[in-house]
């Protein structure tokens, strides 16, 4: 049933790609929301590279953490003298957490601005929406925290040329967990529950099961639920109970994740729990103490002791501001893997850049080594964990699978 579940969502999937692909080549109404030029704005002397954020809207919190980040990286960058000896120019439009803006902007970002590449966005349905636009006019886009696979590769699962990611994907997710489970706790027994409603979900639970028994773990639990119908998880935590598991594994995103932490510490489950990167402080608000302890998965921690200069600095330049610490990190350090690029190339031909970007191996970040593969993924990045404590998380470890 579930493999039945899976290959139905995969082709709903497909489905929404294709849409979004008729959607893209009719068109979308003109006049992008905005299109603002920062940092060293000299015409045909600068180097244009276009940064897609949601500076208004739902996710408009993530996005002005981005952009903010990512004019540091460029000061920077221009102050010791810029790439080929030109300053980077930084082209900035707002997509308002809308696909259709997104596709907007970037259009406008090319026939326009005439950038050599873009930098965002930072949501899976935005760089599906406007993987035709760049592929077809041959400028590279970097996306900064959309991990699904599709974002790279089309739905027959040819990799798209001109679409690059900063982030680990959603199946790698899987592998860290169970390394992080059978190797650094050394918990061989799991339960997992997830969400079959979820592709995100499902991914997350097929690679964590395949690596983890790789790594010599059992499987002693698996069960499913439906994402946004379940009120109560007591006949799970009792198969839990029942099952003898060391650890309890979720992959997966929303309140039931505040749900399942809640009611096993009403009934006094006593087990490890790691997540993927679904954690958010709306946990705590459903789950209150008993989110306490558990491990989670991310990209980037804001007291990593790696990252304590990049924050700092960026804090002096933005005090007051709420930090996210992952949009920053990764929109800062996309300015750096394309300056990287350029410089690598020897010139602004996209096309050259683009190349450049797929060449890259072991280039030294701010939060990471980076060496992209044949789908332009990043290969075996360091993650980060980090545990629920005091309301919040804080920083535990790094990991890095060693195959």
């Amino acid at each position: 049933m579930r493999k039945t579940v899976s290959a139905i969502l995969f082709l709903l999937a497909i489905a929404g790609v294709v849409y979004l692909n008729a959607f893209i080549e009719q068109g979308v109404p003109s006049a992008p929301s905005s299109g603002e030029i920062t940092a060293c704005a000299n015409g045909d002397d600068s180097i244009k590279i276009g940064y897609l954020a949601a500076l208004t809207g739902e996710w408009s919190r993530f996005g002005q953490t981005e952009i903010q980040a990512a004019r540091m990286a460029v000061e920077e960058i221009n102050d010791r003298g810029g790439v080929l000896g030109k300053p980077l120019e930084l082209v900035t439009y707002d997509f308002q957490t809308c696909a259709e803006q997104a596709v907007t902007a970037v259009r406008s970002m090319i026939d326009e601005d005439r950038v050599v590449a873009i930098v965002g966005a930072n949501g899976n349905i935005l760089n599906i929406a406007t993987a035709s636009v760049v592929n077809t006019a041959g400028i590279p886009q970097v996306g900064t925290s959309s991990t699904n696979p599709l974002v790279t590769v089309d739905e027959n699962g040819v990799v798209r040329p001109y679409s690059f990611r900063m982030c680990f994907i959603d199946p790698y997710q899987g592998k860290l967990m169970a390394y992080f489970a059978a190797t650094k706790l050394d918990l061989l027994k799991a339960a997992v529950v997830y969400d079959e409603s979820s592709t995100y979900s499902m991914e997350l639970r097929d690679c964590f099961i395949k690596s983890y028994r790789a790594y010599g773990g059992t499987i002693v639990l698996d069960t499913s639920y439906q994402g946004g119908r379940k009120t109560s998880f007591q006949n799970e935590i009792r198969e839990i109970f029942e099952s003898g598991a060391e650890v309890l594994i979720l992959p997966n995103r929303g309140k039931e994740l505040g749900l399942i932490l809640r009611e096993a510490a009403r009934f006094g489950l006593d087990v490890a729990v790691i997540g993927g990167d679904g954690y958010g402080d709306f946990i705590w608000d459903i789950a209150g103490n008993a989110a306490e302890g558990s491990f989670w998965i991310t990209h980037a921690a804001p007291d990593d002791p790696d990252l304590q200069p990049f924050f700092r600095a960026y804090m002096q330049k933005h005090e007051g501001e709420s930090l996210e610490c992952v949009s920053a990190v990764l929109g800062y350090d996309a300015i750096y893997l394309v300056a990287s690029a350029i410089r690598q190339a020897g010139e602004t031909d996209p096309q050259q850049i683009a190349m450049a970007l797929a060449d890259t191996h072991d280039l030294q970040l701010h939060h990471a080594s980076m060496t992209l593969d044949d789908f332009h993924n990043p290969v075996n990045k360091e993650a980060v964990i980090v545990v629920a404590s005091a309301g919040g998380v804080r920083y535990y470890d790094k990991i890095q699978p060693e195959d």
